[in-house]
């Protein structure tokens, strides 16, 4: 018998030269090797090289059946053409009335109202920090921002 490491990489090349890839060579050698090692277990194995060579090549068959039945295609996610996920022209007009409708309720509030919801929602102050930076009390940053939103809920409505 030839040495281990020349069998599996003769046997891994004649799997690749049958259509096998080469992970795919690596996994049925490992598989051959597996049943080659539970066979020996239960009784004698005359001849061990030929066992592991015929079972590999019997895998390979077998892999390459299931394969042709199997409703999946072989070929990668990337090679399929998709649908585009982007929003349609119709949806980005939309989109742009909506933000123009909300710029002009944010306008409409008093500067300092809008800064402090700007300052909770964009920059992502907490109320204490806002009114520390106000100089004015938690609760009232607390009323004011929730008025602006109740105001910009009913502005937006419909939109």
């Amino acid at each position: 018998m030839r040495p281990v490491r020349q069998l599996i990489s003769g046997l891994r090349l004649t799997l690749q030269k049958r259509g096998a890839s080469a992970d795919d060579a690596e996994d049925l050698v490992q598989e051959a090797f597996l049943k080659f090692e539970a066979y020996r277990q239960a009784g004698d194995v005359r001849e061990p090289e030929g066992f592991v060579v015929r079972t590999a090549l019997n895998l390979a068959v077998d892999a390459g059946r299931r394969k042709k039945r199997s409703p999946f295609s072989p070929r990668a996610l990337e090679e399929f053409a998709l649908a585009d996920s982007a929003p349609g022209p119709d949806e980005v007009l939309q989109g742009r009335d909506r933000l123009r409708r909300l710029r002009e309720g944010l306008e409409a509030l008093k500067p300092r109202t809008r800064d402090m919801l700007l300052a909770q929602r964009l920059e992502g102050l907490s109320y204490a920090q806002i009114a520390a930076r106000e100089g004015i009390s938690v609760s009232a940053v607390e009323k004011q921002i929730a008025r602006a939103v109740l105001f910009l809920m009913d502005w937006m409505e419909g939109w």
